[in-house]
């Protein structure tokens, strides 16, 4: 890899930790404010909503050459947003509104950050995505550690925070300007993107739209399930009478764990093949996460936590690399985008779904239901691909 794309793994890194640390302070600063449980699938389900409109417009942009203004827009929405929330967040329409600034933000930065990983090397793309997700992931595991190290009470002080939160932002805004000065001139080339959305979903052949758009399901199935056990665990662990800071532990073990599935992911891929190591790890998240309904003390959450972490670290980055091999040349950029916009319907209409569930069946209910859109998936790739 050159040298730009180590710089955007340290990117990648804040803008995880950043998005890690607000999604369960959100949920706590919304208990704080007395809000139903059941309305907890709303803060999941607007940190979507606008980019869900806006993904594909984004990754035109990005195969037209504009990459440098989609990550710089994206940061310093993020920043905007953690000043928002120290200043304006008594209620839960504005944290909706701040959770839509920073869905935005994170939106720009993921689009323009995957689609530079996308111009590597296609014989090194499981190893890229694996190292970029990896990277992601640790940011996933340091920000929940904030809410252990500034926490520690039933509920945390949420402005401490917040207050974290923006200066994880205030970095990623640094880095995206160095980013952006180290890479000038160095991207490689781009082919002439299609004169239309239309032309640039019709220019893949009818079996490379099936595996783009299989490859977007399982992704938005298996991250709605880990933006679930973020946004829910500390519903449970306030259900159980679990401490924050427990609690923050047990959602770094899922991260940590999750780096661990993708430092291995090219030798994975080579033991069992993409579409076969696919649908197993969402199989087996499906057995994790329906384990997570069940009574079970702390130390066994943690394991539950640990094998929910490595089998949902897998779909993310492999879909990533199927949706960039079965792309037609000029159209990478949009199809990517066409995946986050996939992601984000998942975000904000699963979530919103699911609170129904946790108004009739509690937090253990979400779980449980989570586990069975994971199985279906499952099913649904073994009988197309998992053969191969």
């Amino acid at each position: 890899m050159r040298t730009w794309p180590w710089t955007l793994l340290v990117h990648a890194l804040f803008l995880n930790m950043a998005a890690y640390i607000i999604r369960p302070a959100a949920a706590y600063r919304a208990l704080e404010l007395d809000v139903d449980p059941a309305y907890l699938g709303l803060i999941a389900a607007s940190f979507a909503v606008v980019p869900l409109l806006l993904a594909v417009v984004v990754g035109r942009a990005t195969d037209a050459g504009r990459g440098p203004l989609v990550l710089g827009v994206g940061a310093a929405l993020m920043v905007a947003a953690g000043i928002g929330l120290l200043l304006w967040s008594d209620s839960l329409v504005l944290l909706l509104a701040w959770n839509i600034v920073i869905g935005t933000g994170h939106l720009l930065s993921v689009i323009g950050q995957q689609t530079r990983i996308a111009q590597e090397d296609a014989r090194t793309l499981d190893h890229a995505f694996g190292l970029y997700t990896f990277a992601g992931t640790a940011g996933q595991a340091l920000g929940p550690l904030m809410i252990t190290v500034l926490g520690g009470d039933l509920l945390p002080d949420t402005r401490i925070l917040f207050a974290a939160y923006t200066a994880a932002t205030v970095a990623l805004l640094v880095l995206t300007g160095f980013l952006l000065h180290r890479s000038t001139g160095s991207s490689t080339p781009q082919a002439t993107p299609p004169p239309s959305l239309r032309a640039a979903l019709t220019a893949a052949s009818p079996a490379a739209r099936r595996e783009l758009f299989a490859a977007m399901a399982i992704s938005m199935i298996v991250l709605s399930a880990v933006d679930l056990v973020a946004v829910y665990l500390p519903a449970l662990g306030v259900e159980r009478g679990i401490p924050a800071a427990v609690i923050g532990v047990l959602l770094a073990l899922r991260a940590v764990a999750t780096m661990a599935s993708r430092i291995f992911m090219a030798r994975m891929v080579r033991a069992l093949g993409r579409w076969r190591l696919i649908t197993y790890s969402t199989a087996a998240s499906a057995l994790a996460v329906a384990a997570l309904a069940l009574p079970a003390p702390v130390w066994l959450l943690g394991v539950i936590l640990v094998a929910a972490g490595l089998a949902l670290g897998i779909g993310q980055p492999l879909s990533m690399t199927v949706i960039t091999l079965a792309a037609p040349p000029g159209t990478r950029g949009t199809w990517l985008a066409l995946r986050l916009s996939a992601n984000r319907f998942g975000q904000s209409g699963i979530p919103a779904a699911v609170g129904l569930v946790a108004a009739a069946a509690g937090v253990a209910g979400v779980f449980a239901t989570t586990a069975v859109g994971l199985a279906v998936a499952a099913a649904g790739s073994w009988v197309a691909y998992g053969r191969r």
